[in-house]
């Protein structure tokens, strides 16, 4: 039993590493050789060495797309925080029987395809769509709401889209979260803004960060969200990677900004296992 287990074990290996490198590492080479190309008149790529394309990066034209597009994703990760953590909060709090009931009801939009709930934004956004509709019903407003083809749009796009992403880490880090700490600190005499200062959010840090990376950068690539809610007028990073393979045909431009992506992602992961890091040397000194 302990060889079968064994073989088992090493075979999931193997297929794990497999599909790593063939559908992970293999493309991001070939993404990254390609940034170092030259883009052809007739061909897709010219075999010909050049950093022409990451000098492009810095004309001023695209530099307004890459502060565009972190700005409206900075603005929908700093959303779904500040909405997640209360909700991650009471959900640890919450009685086990509820929770179960709390987290399917979290991961439900998942059911269904990201595509097909942004169309049902559309619906509900749009000057003559249900939002206005029962806005004005009610005497609230008394003209419709340019809403759709805005930035507020596309951040509500966003926010909807991606805020099971912030939940659910930190739901993880407070569920290991020792809740005596919170009233040790308060029959010492620390008020509840001290509490949340310097022990709840120290503590819950992995989880912030790790909610931070899985909605921001996402965010920076979601382009169907951009083209359905904002018309197009405001481009993610997302839009600009898709034209410039799609529209434009300029590989290499368009691998150059898949790379910085890519990068991102990868410091991103970093402060991540550095911040866990930090918090679990703050648990062994505190027990």
């Amino acid at each position: 039993m302990k060889t079968k287990a064994g073989w088992f074990g090493k075979l999931s290996i193997f297929g794990i590493s497999s599909w790593l490198v063939l559908f992970g590492l293999l493309p991001f080479l070939l993404v990254f050789i390609a940034s170092f190309l030259t883009r052809g008149d007739e061909e897709l790529i010219l075999y010909t060495f050049s950093t022409e394309s990451y000098l492009k990066i810095f004309d001023p034209l695209y530099l307004d797309v890459f502060l565009i597009s972190f700005k409206l994703s900075a603005i929908s990760t700093l959303i779904c925080l500040v909405i997640a953590f209360p909700f991650a909060y009471f959900l640890s709090q919450v009685s086990r029987k509820y929770t179960s009931l709390l987290l399917v009801l979290t991961i439900i939009p998942f059911w269904t395809s990201s595509l097909v709930r942004t169309y049902a934004l559309v619906v509900i956004l749009k000057t003559k769509g249900v939002m206005n509709a029962v806005l004005i019903g009610v005497g609230i407003i008394n003209e419709p709401i340019e809403i759709i083809y805005t930035d507020v749009a596309v951040i509500i796009g966003m926010v909807y889209t991606l805020l099971p992403f912030m939940i659910l880490p930190l739901y993880a880090s407070f569920e290991k979260f020792d809740k005596r700490l919170i009233e040790a600190a308060l029959d010492l005499g620390a008020d509840r803004q001290t509490v949340m200062v310097r022990i709840i959010i120290p503590l819950v840090l992995p989880g912030i960060i790790a909610g931070i990376s899985l909605v921001f950068l996402p965010s920076l690539g979601m382009f169907f969200i951009s083209d359905l809610l904002g018309g197009a007028n405001d481009l993610v990073i997302g839009n600009f990677i898709k034209n410039q393979f799609l529209t434009f045909r300029d590989w290499p431009f368009g691998s150059v900004a898949s790379v910085i992506l890519t990068f991102l992602m990868l410091l991103l992961i970093w402060v991540y296992s550095l911040a866990d890091k930090i918090n679990k040397k703050k648990n062994d000194e505190l027990f």
